[in-house]
């Protein structure tokens, strides 16, 4: 991002100088403004700040191990340099070791924790270093570690939970296109030629063995123009969804999608309450807590609504009042907010609604998922007897024609 100098008032009208990083002029002055300060001078005077090298994605269980055994030396007095220099030491991620190594020696060249890690912006999210910012700001930077901690482990547990519920079916779907495309492109090809050899013709087989014939053939002969059709939706697709407007086509949409956008508002709404309330437990103010939130959100949609609630508290506004305009938060979720915030624990109520809504999407996963077994091992069973009754209508028809020749013969012969 670009480097900016600048010179502003502050509450006891000394003039304070300063360089941050901003996306812009604009950005960084409602920064400024956000904190009831007004900058009276500013200048770019880097285009960009020096890159860093990016190593990559974390695993969040690493992560999570890793804020736990931070927090624990810290508390127990060590420094933040030698910690930071043995928990790379120790970890068997070689993509953490080498971030740590960098942030260690930047650490030590003077900059703060949360500055370093923000140079890698691919490992710690805007949560993780809101976190560590408010903990070192408010002194109790082992404890926002324990609580990214705590909030890291609940994110993995709920994406393991879903990805272990959509496991199955998803096996099942699998091997089902794969028998059915077995059948398809080598049986029902060998099925036709023995059906050419007994004098079949294409006019006298039944509706159902024309129609499978047909999909073989397209298979067999346009399967590559098929497949590359497909390939070029996808990917028209992605470019698509790449964009602002198709990102919240697509997610307005997956909001929508029977049964699965139930499921995923669900978890949005869990994520959107864990996170907010981690962040104000620590201390982040809500303004800033409300902006990160939007990003970790998992929802473009959501996200608007987050960040529209968040324009309209700067504003003076009740943080549940937009929120429950926006029809995206349940009249339960308005109102513990609500609750939350005239009783002064706001933080409190987030974190209730979010195991509220966890247990709900495992509840939901659970049902789900013994929905999806029968269905599909139906739908399977029933391609699987539509291939075999087409291929065997035909040969019906031959044994009958054989039987009425044979009846016919010994009629004959009697005569």
């Amino acid at each position: 991002m670009p480097v900016y100098s600048y010179t502003f008032r502050d509450a006891s009208g000394g003039v304070q100088k300063g360089t941050a990083e901003a996306e812009s002029e604009d950005f960084l002055r409602k920064r400024f403004e956000e904190q009831g300060f007004t900058i009276t001078e500013v200048q770019m005077i880097r285009a960009k700040a020096a890159k860093t090298k990016s190593y990559g994605k974390v695993k969040l269980m690493n992560l999570s191990v890793f804020c736990r055994q931070f927090s624990t030396m810290i508390d127990a007095g060590v420094s933040l340099v030698r910690c930071l220099d043995v928990l790379g030491q120790q970890t068997a991620d070689p993509k953490l070791k080498k971030i740590l190594m960098d942030i260690g020696e930047r650490v030590e060249g003077g900059e703060s924790l949360s500055r370093a890690m923000q140079r890698h912006p691919k490992a710690f999210s805007s949560l993780f270093i809101g976190l560590v910012k408010a903990g070192e700001i408010g002194g109790v930077l082992e404890e926002s570690l324990q609580r990214l901690s705590h909030f890291l482990e609940k994110d993995v547990e709920l994406r393991r939970k879903v990805k272990a519920a959509m496991t199955y079916p998803v096996l099942v779907f699998t091997m089902a296109m794969l028998i059915t495309g077995f059948l398809v492109y080598w049986f029902v090809p060998q099925w036709i030629a023995i059906l050419t050899d007994l004098g079949i013709k294409g006019d006298d087989l039944p509706t159902p063995t024309k129609i499978l014939i047909a999909i073989s053939d397209i298979v067999v002969h346009d399967g590559l123009i098929a497949i590359g059709c497909v390939i070029a939706l996808i990917f028209a697709w992605k470019l698509f969804v790449g964009t602002r407007f198709g990102r919240r086509v697509a997610d307005r949409i997956r909001l929508k999608l029977p049964v699965f956008g139930k499921l995923h508002h669900k978890i949005c709404l869990a994520r959107f309450s864990r996170t907010m309330g981690t962040l104000l437990t620590s201390g982040v103010p809500i303004l800033q807590a409300m902006e990160t939130v939007a990003g970790t959100v998992g929802n473009s949609v959501m996200a608007d609504a987050v960040l529209e609630a968040r324009a309209r508290i700067r504003e003076g506004d009740r943080i549940g009042d937009p929120l429950e305009e926006s029809r995206l938060f349940p009249p339960m979720v308005v109102h513990m907010i609500g609750v939350g915030e005239e009783s002064g624990s706001l933080d409190f109520m987030l974190q209730k609604i979010a195991d509220f809504y966890e247990n709900e999407v495992e509840a939901a996963l659970a049902s789900l998922t013994a929905a999806l077994e029968p269905i599909m091992i139906v739908g399977l069973g029933f391609i699987v007897g539509f291939i075999v009754v087409s291929m065997f209508m035909p040969l019906v028809k031959v044994i009958q024609s054989l039987s009425s020749g044979s009846d016919d013969t010994d009629s004959a012969s009697a005569t």
